[in-house]
This record gives structure tokens, C-alpha cells and sequence, in this order.
């Protein structure tokens, strides 16, 4: 059962194995979920939507530790990206993507349509980032 919980508790490593698949960053398989087969528009080319599983979601809360934001604010001295957040937001929406595509795998879907992703301020240092989207079934036109 998805437990947005438990896996935004401990989400996986990259390279470590993700519902029987290996997971390197920036690319996702969850019980056959091709990656390839969630997009932010309401179709997929080449494919027909044959049924509608319900939104999904993943959810991920992050605070920014003591050592981060001080590494972070002397970045911000010297001007430019400051990779420090960079990288805890790139990690931060790549678990609630794994998370949302997890869920998704539990509806019985094999694609995402509508996918979006959301942030809030819960409070001073603590973002929450939502992924979300519909999960269909899709099949091959002919």
C-alpha cells in the first residue's frame, strides 16, 4: 500500500535497487512504469488512453540542514547558482516524482498524463514539493 510516508522518510539511493529495478538519477522504472510514458500534456502520441486511474501524488517535506544553509549563504556571497540548493531541490522533486510514479504503479496504471509539480513553504526552512498527475492505462494505436 503507498505510504507517502514512509518512502519520503527514506527514499532510495541512487543506483539502489526501486521496485525490483535499479534507479540512477534522473531516471526512474516502478513496476514497469516507463518514465518515457509520463509527460505534462493530456495525450501521449502513438498510444490511446483506455482508462482513468485517478490523480496520483508523491509528497516530499525537506528542510535545509544547519551546514547546508551556511555552505548555501557563502555561495550566495560569491554570486552565481548556488549548487547546494540546487541539488537538494533536484533530489527533492526527483523522490516526489518516484513517489508519485509509485503510486501510480499501485493503481495499476502505465502512464502519467497531466503531470505537474507544486512547492510550499510549510514554514521558515521546510519546503513541501508535490508531484502529481492522472494515472491512465494506455495501449498502442494501431
Amino acid at each position: 500500500m503507498y505510504n507517502p510516508g514512509e518512502r519520503a522518510a527514506n527514499p532510495p539511493k541512487a543506483g539502489k535497487s526501486l521496485g525490483g529495478q535499479t534507479r540512477h538519477w534522473g531516471e526512474t522504472m516502478t513496476r514497469g512504469l516507463d518514465p518515457n510514458l509520463v509527460t505534462t500534456a493530456f495525450e501521449l502520441p502513438g498510444y490511446r488512453i483506455v482508462r482513468n486511474m485517478g490523480v496520483v501524488r508523491g509528497v516530499v517535506v525537506r528542510s535545509r540542514s544547519l551546514f547546508g544553509t551556511m555552505g548555501g549563504a557563502l555561495q550566495t556571497l560569491v554570486g552565481g547558482n548556488i549548487s547546494l540548493f540546487t541539488e537538494l531541490c533536484e533530489k527533492t522533486r526527483q523522490d516526489a516524482y518516484d513517489l508519485m510514479l509509485e503510486h501510480a504503479a499501485e493503481r495499476g496504471a502505465n502512464a502519467v498524463v497531466g503531470m505537474r509539480y507544486d512547492a510550499n513553504e510549510v514554514m521558515n526552512g521546510v519546503t513541501e514539493v508535490l508531484a502529481y498527475g492522472s494515472a491512465v492505462q494506455v495501449e498502442r494505436e494501431p
